[in-house]
């Protein structure tokens, strides 16, 4: 039992950070030793968005993300069905392929 408590990890999540950010686009750069997500929320309309959150992984970590993020698609279209992609087109819509509305 001791054994199982020294190799247990005890991870803290704060109200704030427990309500997430929401990101509909994501950058991803990377040099010879880390990578660099960049979360970023567009909105419909707006030619300007900025950057809501960056994580920054060694590359060992950024092929474990890879790695998980592949099974958990996996088990979630496993019970919902496939995700379906838009075809990609050239440039990022901005008015996210809807129409433009007026004020």
């Amino acid at each position: 039992m001791e054994e199982q408590n020294e190799n247990q990890l005890n991870i803290e999540l704060s109200e704030e950070i427990a309500e997430g950010i929401y990101s509909n686009l994501a950058i991803i750069t990377h040099s010879n030793s880390e990578f660099v997500l960049d979360f970023i929320r567009v909105m419909p309309g707006v030619p300007k968005a900025k950057v809501k959150s960056r994580i920054i992984l060694t590359p060992e970590h950024a092929k474990r993300l890879l790695t998980a993020l592949g099974d958990n698609i996996e088990k979630f279209e496993a019970i919902n069905g496939r995700i379906k992609i838009q075809p990609e087109t050239s440039g990022f819509p901005m008015n996210f392929g809807g129409t433009m509305g007026q004020a």
